[in-house]
């Protein structure tokens, strides 16, 4: 069964840039809008000296600052919960704009989707200069035929020769969060935004020519390796992230004049749609082309910020989402899932209620919203799973669940842009 490996992540006042791993036997509270934190025995890592107290009054305004720079999402008893998350990626965005996923062991590393959801939640909330960072980053890890590894070394070295094979979805995350990170932006001719998309581009390009080059004869993606990061086949983990990818960049190009590849990816994303819908549509959206396989909370990559669901989708979803929840309140990633059971994962909580607060759904967003919040570590922060017994296990705070806790809060209100199916 898992355990919990860390409490969480807490700043060193003294070394800004350095990330403090919380270990489970501390606990203590954290000094108000900031990440400094303080224990039985003082302020973690500080010297209680007086250049030490200046460390930490400079980096508890640093953080506060930064907190103050954009919005803090939610209602006034969502604050602890939305601004520690925020706090816990300023943190995990490191300073030459890789994610570190979660400060531990096999969790220690930078992954394209867990990135881009990220640079998501930082520019929905104002904090788009880190969010343009990440975007950097991953432009500097893209290989030359577009589709990224599973995952990189934070130190931007390279990817991780582990044996997993590249995950195609990452040529569809990407461009959303370009896409998003776009919407906040003034990119009129000559403006400095402007300019840096044009930057981006050549990333985008690459990423979406991987996309529409990766759908065979029946408009589906060849077979690949999704977020559950346990097999190749043809999954809609895979499908509904390159079909927003592929939305995102035409409207990106669109945006620039790119008429040319505006007119093919969006040829790209329609023989895409259609394909899902009438091959997952036909089994109610289930995770493989096999009406076997079971529910999968990618269902809910077809609806906000993704898309504008049909009924159909509609259906699905809430189907999914009463078979997918354990016990404990939270969901599993799907029927299948070959994790320990009676164990929720916190990333799939949060996607299910990200859709319901994107379709209208407000007190099924809140009840598992209320549900994320009250099974954090006693140091406030979102582990990555939950187990069978109500405890928050693995790593925390998951960087993952962090954004979407992020995004979902911001979509109760609407301030989540959905991407078009056609600009």
């Amino acid at each position: 069964m898992p355990t919990l490996h860390m409490n969480g992540i807490a700043e060193d006042p003294c070394a800004p840039e350095s990330v403090l791993t919380v270990p489970v036997s501390v606990t203590g509270q954290f000094v108000p809008d900031s990440s400094v934190l303080t224990t039985a025995h003082g302020v973690l890592a500080s010297p209680g000296t007086a250049a030490g107290k200046q460390c930490v009054a400079t980096a508890v305004a640093a953080s506060t600052e930064w907190l103050d720079s954009g919005t803090i999402p939610g209602t006034a008893a969502q604050r602890g919960l939305a601004a520690r998350a925020l706090l816990d990626l300023r943190l995990s965005v490191r300073p030459d704009g890789a994610v570190v996923a979660g400060f531990y062991g096999d969790w220690d590393y930078t992954w394209p989707r867990d990135s881009s959801w990220v640079a998501v939640a930082l520019a929905d909330t104002g904090h788009g200069a880190q969010a343009l960072s990440i975007l950097r980053f991953l432009q500097r890890m893209q290989p030359a035929d577009g589709i990224w590894a599973a995952r990189y070394y934070p130190d931007g070295s390279g990817e991780v020769s582990d044996g997993r094979p590249a995950e195609l979805d990452g040529v569809g995350w990407v461009p959303w969060a370009v896409w998003s990170w776009a919407q906040h932006q003034d990119l009129t001719a000559g403006s400095p935004a402007r300019a840096e998309l044009e930057q981006l581009w050549p990333m985008v390009t690459k990423a979406a020519d991987a996309a529409a080059s990766s759908l065979t004869s029946d408009g589906l993606p060849v077979p690949a390796m999704d977020y559950w990061e346990d097999s190749v086949s043809v999954t809609l983990g895979t499908a509904a992230p390159l079909l927003a990818g592929l939305r995102s960049a035409a409207s990106l190009a669109a945006t620039l004049g790119d008429s040319v590849h505006q007119s093919y990816w969006e040829s790209a994303a329609d023989r895409l749609s259609a394909a899902i819908t009438a091959t997952f549509g036909r089994t109610g959206y289930q995770r493989t082309l096999s009406a076997g396989s079971g529910a999968d909370t990618a269902v809910t990559f077809l609806g906000p910020p993704f898309a504008k669901p049909g009924q159909a989708v509609l259906a699905a979803a809430k189907a999914a989402q009463r078979e997918l929840t354990e016990p404990n309140g939270g969901l599993r990633p799907g029927t299948a899932w070959p994790g320990a059971a009676g164990v929720a994962w916190t990333p799939e909580t949060a996607m299910f209620a990200l859709f319901d607060a994107g379709t209208g759904q407000p007190a099924a967003a809140q009840r598992l919203l209320s549900w994320l919040a009250a099974h954090r570590t006693s140091l406030g922060e979102l582990p990555e799973q939950v187990n069978a017994a109500g405890d928050p296990v693995s790593v925390a705070p998951l960087a993952w669940t962090d954004a979407i806790v992020l995004l979902t809060l911001l979509a109760e209100s609407g301030q989540v842009a959905t991407v078009p199916a056609h600009t």
